[in-house]
């Protein structure tokens, strides 16, 4: 279980993850060996799973992101495997979730313009295995993203 200087780590640590092994153990009150340790008994345990850039991906030029979420056809037993592997070839596709209830599987799809969309849409969000049923919701706004944990 974690500690409270654990915890102050995870704090500093999701706040700026970029910091080195020193700064962030002056600014946990640790010595830097302290925070390394801690740091990778974390890590060994799974807590931290990495560091990863994120990218402003309308700031590339995507201005059209689609939730797609998909009821698939579940008399067929290999369906949701079958299904799953094809939408992860689809370089469009930014994330995959699966769901207990009528939705089985929300896409999250991004395009540079709405006509490029409808080019992945009908060409290869159609084609995948599977579909029972395809409900679209356009992004209009983000109100809210964060991945920082409540530590």
């Amino acid at each position: 279980m974690l500690d409270d200087i654990d915890r102050r780590i995870l704090r500093q640590y999701q706040a700026q993850p970029d910091l080195t092994t020193n700064e962030l153990a002056d600014r946990c009150g640790l010595t830097a060996a302290t925070c390394w340790r801690r740091l990778e008994k974390m890590q060994s345990a799974g807590m931290i799973l990495g560091h990863e850039a994120v990218i402003d991906w309308a700031a590339l030029g995507y201005a059209v992101e689609v939730s797609l979420r998909v009821t698939l056809d579940k008399t067929q037993p290999r369906a949701f495997d079958e299904f799953v592997a094809a939408a992860r070839l689809i370089p469009e596709v930014l994330e995959i979730q699966t769901f207990l209830g009528r939705v089985d599987v929300r896409l999250s799809v991004i395009a540079r313009d709405m006509a490029q969309y409808q080019d992945v849409y009908r060409g290869r969000i159609l084609t995948l295995p599977h579909i029972a049923d395809i409900e679209a919701l356009m992004h209009i706004a983000r109100l809210k993203s964060n991945e920082a944990l409540p530590i």
